[in-house]
């Protein structure tokens, strides 16, 4: 049988535990027996021996903060930079507030610095320790060019956000490319198949390529939930524009993760501080949001933004182009499309 040996960490001596061993050893003079009897080192037994006047304040610990600042910490002018760009846009992410502080101000130092600045300042909570076990996802073949795999998904706009009192409710549609991380989201008034189908239209216009594969859950708005001999509106469409429609595993979000943590960045980043009065109001601001969503950097990018991923893969992806194009934009995104 193995025997699993305990993982040592350091811990402090407690303040009655110096006083005694101090003492003791002015007595006995036997530095080794006091060292062997309280599990304490030659060197701290004499440095406490040095310190203890006979008050317990003098084996207190001290403060460890160094007292000149270190020089390659934040300066002056850079902090007031910070909490200038706080004060004026509060609900700015750290990915965000980091590429302005690059593009405008020359800021050179690494994100992780600034996030931990703005804990020290005060300007974001800490992250609370989870007692949630982690998990550990499986090898996940991520595509390395453009137009090989789109995940696309549903949110719900919550209700609150809602300033009308009427009762209706809107969902938002998103499409992401998993090598750029670019996104295309749009609104609609209602949760079924027509939306999905007029949505994968704009999707392409957007993205001004088709791609080889969508990946969806298995919601009813992408295909039937119950065995029949049809062919879903998503399923149809798909196989005009020669596109692989994948279904992930029921219940199993996290297969389509690159789509589900960008909702819950649109969440903390656009929902939480949304008010908006009618459909159009809300096409509106979530069309300024995309733009501003496509251009924040990303630690998974090796911190680029999606539109400068996008263009660094390009040159070395070769998509599959959009169908020719009619000149009434409408008669392709409601019209029949083939390839």
């Amino acid at each position: 049988m193995s025997i699993i040996t305990p993982i040592k960490r350091y811990l402090p001596h407690e303040l009655h535990t110096r006083i005694h061993a101090v003492k003791l050893y002015r007595s006995e003079h036997d530095i080794s027996f006091v060292c062997r009897r309280y599990k304490v080192s030659k060197s701290s037994l004499l440095r406490w021996n040095k310190r203890y006047d006979g008050t317990p304040g003098s084996l207190m610990d001290h403060s460890h903060r160094p007292r000149t600042p270190h020089p390659n910490s934040h300066t002056p002018e850079e902090i007031k930079w910070v909490r200038n760009l706080v004060r004026r846009t509060p609900d700015i992410s750290c990915p965000e507030l980091w590429w302005k502080l690059h593009r405008k101000k020359g800021y050179h130092r690494h994100p992780g610095s600034l996030r931990r600045l703005l804990i020290r300042l005060g300007l974001r909570p800490g992250k609370a320790a989870s007692t949630k076990e982690k998990h550990v996802p499986m090898p996940y073949d991520t595509p390395t060019s453009l137009g090989v795999k789109w995940q696309m998904d549903v949110k719900y706009v919550p209700a609150t956000c809602y300033a009308s009192q009427d009762g209706q409710k809107f969902y938002q549609y998103t499409m992401i490319d998993e090598a750029a991380r670019k996104r295309f989201i749009y609104p609609y008034m209602e949760q079924s198949s027509a939306s999905t189908c007029d949505f994968i239209r704009r999707a392409i216009l957007f993205f001004k390529y088709v791609p080889a594969i969508i990946q969806t859950d298995n919601g009813s708005e992408f295909t039937y939930t119950r065995k029949t001999d049809r062919i879903h509106p998503m399923d149809a469409l798909c196989q005009k524009i020669c596109i692989e429609h994948k279904l992930i595993r029921p219940r199993t979000p996290r297969h389509n993760g690159k789509v589900e943590r960008s909702h819950r960045n649109d969440q903390e980043r656009f929902y939480n501080h949304l008010s908006f009065y009618s459909y159009n109001d809300l096409l509106y601001q979530m069309s300024n949001y995309l733009y501003r969503s496509n251009r924040i950097p990303s630690r998974v990018l090796s911190w680029l933004t999606p539109e400068e991923m996008t263009k660094k893969l390009m040159p070395i992806s070769s998509p599959r182009k959009a169908p020719k194009l009619p000149e009434n934009i409408m008669d392709f995104i409601y019209g029949d499309v083939s390839v």
